[in-house]
């Protein structure tokens, strides 16, 4: 896989779950090379056929409608394994963050850090999708809400949440 194919797998799902608006849940995706998709489903050619052929190592997503987080993301992931069929995985999530500055200010506890947080007049929500692959690709897009005509992108850009990702792909 190249990292361009993540990129462009984790664009697509982006757009996908912006059509869906805000105030959504964490959504999961399979990443399985496209051509590997098409060799097992041939009727799904002419719906990716595209004007100038597929990319090299292209990924298609496949979004994963069981998945339902609770209280802890990061645990819910830890018990996630992919088949060795697939190759990365991605993940679409919102959240609320404040400025830099008033980090500091934020409660200890969890519960209190929450509600500080969402009542903060400061406050701002992003959704990012982040992506990785089994050959160690990393990439992630950002929008916050309040500028939705901007994307962010960056290879590593929720570290936390590309490791835990990560480990579905490896964990035995």
């Amino acid at each position: 896989m190249t990292d361009d194919a993540l990129a462009a797998a984790l664009l697509e799902i982006e757009r996908h779950v912006t059509h869906g608006g805000w105030d959504q849940p964490a959504r999961l995706f399979a990443l399985v090379p496209t051509a590997e998709l098409v060799a097992a489903e041939p009727s799904l050619a002419e719906q990716l056929e595209r004007p100038d052929g597929l990319p090299e190592g292209a990924l298609s997503s496949i979004e994963q409608d069981g998945f339902h987080t609770g209280a802890d993301l990061i645990d819910d992931l830890d018990h996630i394994m992919w088949p060795d069929a697939v190759a990365g995985c991605a993940l679409a999530i919102e959240r609320l963050f404040v400025p830099p500055h008033v980090e500091a200010t934020i409660p200890e506890d969890a519960d209190e850090a929450a509600t500080f947080v969402a009542e903060h007049p400061e406050r701002r929500e992003v959704r990012v999708v982040v992506g990785v692959t089994r050959a160690g690709g990393r990439y992630g897009v950002a929008r916050l809400r309040s500028n939705p005509e901007d994307l962010l992108a960056a290879d590593d850009l929720v570290p936390g949440l590309g490791d835990a990702l990560a480990r579905t792909l490896t964990q035995p």
